[in-house]
């Protein structure tokens, strides 16, 4: 989620948008927009993944200015000569191939543009950088120290710098053992022997990817002129980061300047020239559904802040230096789609076979079921599938199974599919637990359980007092409505306070649990009263049956 001042927005946009219209066109280019509150100037909007170059307010003003016509086409940045020079030193190949660099001047650092460069640069670590396992950014105070650069190997014990957000210097093993980023990454650099670091022309300490940056060059609100390494394994990622973020710093007026690289794929980065593909025009109108004129065609792409030109009929498109995204003929026709407007495509579905349809099983038993919980006093909640190991294993309490993990998360947040439905109701709960109490509510959903969807009941209730004794009460009378045949067995998952908690038996399986939750769990997820969880495994009830409860 990207958030950003609306304000900010409109200025970097270059005129006034209407937010209504802002929040009606966004989501056709490509996201999600957040719980946004009419009247404040505070907004947030989720891009896709495909769509790094729209992590960052910057890159949003850039996308709709040319999306809305205010500015279509693509967007030119001229670059100049830095007359700073960088070397990949021949030791550090094997630890890390490849070293990119740009210079940004004259970028005036208001607290805006620190926070969205901030949060650019830690959406594009988990996204593109893989949670910094493929790359890793370095955005500094250039005025700070001396070039030319160097890309170096050392030693464990062989150089000593202070690490951002510390206050003494620290030896590369001594930063993995004691600093929070260090302890987080090292698993990064293990095995490597020696770690790699930046230094300037002095000996002094720019970075140590893809751990932390030094302290020496952090960014203040008197920076104004900016140093960027990229780092990492792949080439076309590590370039394009460079891009990305060069071009960001450029809609806030900065100078994009080239560095001179030695020992890199190219002799300096960043490279701004856009790349061309040749598309088939007939082919995008068989693709997309629409058949295109040339001119209609070359306006969808300037909606998407790309150039073309027609030869016969063939598109050259001339593709930003920022777009990650664009890799096959595909993808351009998914943009002129984009720019002629889904709103456009109008039509409806019209079946050309009649069947008689009828409600699967479960979904027949689930509109029962939630009949009962609302009956029973329960508000009826729908949440992500998405959650993380932290929250359904790490404080949970639960048990440990093999869940699906996220390979390219927009945040840490969203890493994995839910395993358990307890901790995203919890997530609810604390998100109102300034709310009038008692609060009672309800899940029927789909959890991951080896590799398959596995529908799952969960009720929670936060009260000023909530006992076993409720817990099990409301359990009972839930499985007496689903006319389960069972029996209680002691739960002593952490979960729970020691005594009080239980599983569900049926069928000599255990088929769910519920209790009165600990002390311990309940504020590790920030919750501040006493709560009560059950969560039953509805597959193997549903089995066999006609999708009715038993009344």
């Amino acid at each position: 989620m990207i958030n950003f001042s609306y304000e900010d927005a409109c200025a970097l946009m270059g005129k006034d948008v209407p937010v209504d219209e802002f929040l009606r066109r966004v989501p056709l280019i490509g996201s999600d927009v957040g719980d946004n509150v009419p009247g404040r100037d505070e907004m947030s909007v989720e891009f896709f993944p495909n769509r790094p170059d729209m992590y960052s307010v910057e890159g949003i003003a850039r996308g709709m200015r040319a999306f809305l016509g205010i500015e279509p086409g693509l967007r030119r940045y001229e670059t100049g000569d830095s007359g700073v020079r960088a070397v990949i030193a021949d030791d550090v190949r094997e630890i890390c191939p490849y070293f990119m660099c740009a210079v940004v001047r004259d970028v005036r650092m208001t607290d805006a543009v620190i926070r969205s460069m901030i949060e650019m640069q830690e959406k594009l670590h988990v996204t593109v950088g893989r949670k910094r396992a493929k790359l890793a950014i370095g955005i500094h105070d250039l005025d700070r120290v001396t070039p030319p650069f160097t890309f170096r190997a050392v030693d464990p014990e062989g150089i000593r710098f202070v690490p951002l957000a510390m206050d003494e210097p620290l030896s590369p093993r001594e930063v993995l053992e004691r600093s929070p980023k260090g302890r987080e990454h090292a698993h990064l650099v293990d095995g490597t022997g020696k770690f790699p670091v930046i230094v300037d022309a002095e000996g002094e300490v720019l970075s140590f990817p893809p751990i932390t940056n030094g302290a020496l060059t952090a960014v203040t609100a008197d920076t104004r002129n900016l140093f960027i390494d990229v780092t990492g394994s792949d080439a076309k990622a590590v370039e394009g980061v460079v891009n990305i973020v060069a071009t960001s710093l450029a809609e806030r007026g900065g100078r994009i300047c080239r560095v001179e690289m030695e020992g890199a794929p190219k002799s300096s980065y960043p490279n701004l020239e856009p790349t061309e593909r040749r598309v088939s025009l007939g082919a995008c109108g068989r693709f997309i559904g629409r058949k295109l004129t040339p001119d209609k065609a070359i306006e969808c792409l300037g909606r998407m802040g790309m150039d073309g030109k027609i030869e016969g009929d063939a598109i050259t498109v001339l593709i930003p230096a920022y777009r990650l995204d664009i890799m096959h003929d595909v993808d351009v026709y998914e943009d002129i789609a984009i720019g002629y407007g889904f709103e456009n495509y109008g039509g409806g579905l019209h079946p050309v076979v009649q069947t008689c349809g009828s409600l699967l099983p479960e979904t027949s038993f689930s509109e029962s079921l939630r009949d009962v919980m609302v009956g029973l006093g329960y508000t009826e909640l729908n949440t992500l599938t998405l959650s993380n190991r932290r929250d359904e294993f790490g404080i949970s309490g639960l048990p440990e199974v093999d869940s699906v993990s996220v390979m390219n998360p927009i945040t840490e947040e969203h890493a994995s599919l839910r395993s358990h439905l307890m901790p995203s109701l919890m997530g609810i709960l604390v998100r109102n637990k300034r709310r009038d109490l008692p609060q009672r509510v309800f899940e029927v959903g789909f959890v991951i359980r080896d590799g398959k969807a596995v529908l799952h009941l969960c009720a929670l209730q936060a009260a000023s007092k909530s006992s076993f004794t409720e817990a099990k009460s409301l359990t009972e009378s839930v499985l007496r409505e689903m006319g389960v045949d069972h029996s209680l067995e002691p739960c002593g998952y952490a979960t729970f306070v020691p005594g009080r908690g239980a599983f569900v038996v049926s069928g000599g399986e255990r088929i769910g649990i519920f209790g009165e939750m600990s002390p311990k769990t309940i504020t590790s997820y920030g919750m501040t009263h006493p709560a009560i969880m059950m969560e039953i495994d509805l597959s193997g009830i549903i089995a066999g049956r006609s999708g009715k409860l038993v009344r």
